[in-house]
């Protein structure tokens, strides 16, 4: 389907690059990241078609983009449905020291207006930093699109001397949810290791280092995505 893109002039040539790259992993069935594929070479030849003066190049460019939005479109079926049989899995691995990972990028495809009830596994909300962690987390809920209603968190019981902060800094987030309208249920485990998070939308994240996975954070403290990460 793909050019191979001799000939043609840069910016052509990058994006019949990204073309291939896509066809290539549409016929590997990773539809996930054919489609991004897809659609970085799409907008990469609708830039060329935008600089074109010459009618025939036009039109041949108009046909490509026609076809690979068409199969760009299919693709995207074949991930709803396979969202909808439950078969969908993504892996993703952050990089020690990588940055761009806030919790709306990781997590606000899977938020819907369909989500109303959130559940958070978390043994170590505990200290300062995780306490807040969780609140920005708890905020990005509310945000919307979705219309979160309850949030069960289950976490570990702090026995040290952690243990008064631990609590009066929950009840205080329990208190301020409450005034968007948002029940706070508590939990707490002294056997629980997994942490995971779970939307009544179907979803279910695994996530290796819990809400905890930002690095102690120095320029960006306000700003979630300019904090560097620990690997997972």
């Amino acid at each position: 389907m793909a050019s191979s893109g001799r000939g043609l002039e840069p910016e052509s040539a990058a994006a019949f690059r990204v073309l291939k790259r896509a066809v290539e992993l549409d016929s590997e069935s990773r539809y996930q990241q054919a489609l991004v594929c897809y659609q970085e070479g799409i907008d990469l030849l609708m830039q060329v078609l935008r600089g074109t003066k010459d009618v025939t190049k036009k039109c041949n460019l108009r046909k490509q983009i026609s076809s690979y939005m068409d199969r760009a479109e299919i693709v995207k079926k074949y991930m709803d449905q396979e969202k909808e049989d439950g078969k969908y899995h993504r892996q993703i691995k952050i990089e020690e020291n990588a940055t761009g990972f806030s919790y709306e990028s990781l997590f606000r495809e899977y938020l819907n207006e369909t989500v109303s009830e959130v559940w958070i596994q978390d043994p170590y909300i505990r200290q300062v930093h995780q306490l807040y962690n969780f609140l920005r987390f708890c905020e990005m809920l509310i945000k919307g699109p979705c219309k979160v209603k309850t949030i069960h968190l289950l976490t570990s019981l702090d026995e040290t001397s952690g243990k008064e902060q631990q609590s009066s800094g929950l009840q205080e987030i329990k208190e301020s949810l409450q005034n968007h309208g948002v029940l706070l249920e508590l939990e707490y485990s002294s056997s629980i290791h997994d942490r995971e998070i779970r939307f009544n939308n179907g979803w279910m994240i695994k996530i290796g280092r819990g809400l905890d996975y930002f690095k102690k954070p120095q320029v960006g403290s306000y700003e979630f995505r300019l904090h560097s990460c620990q690997g997972f």
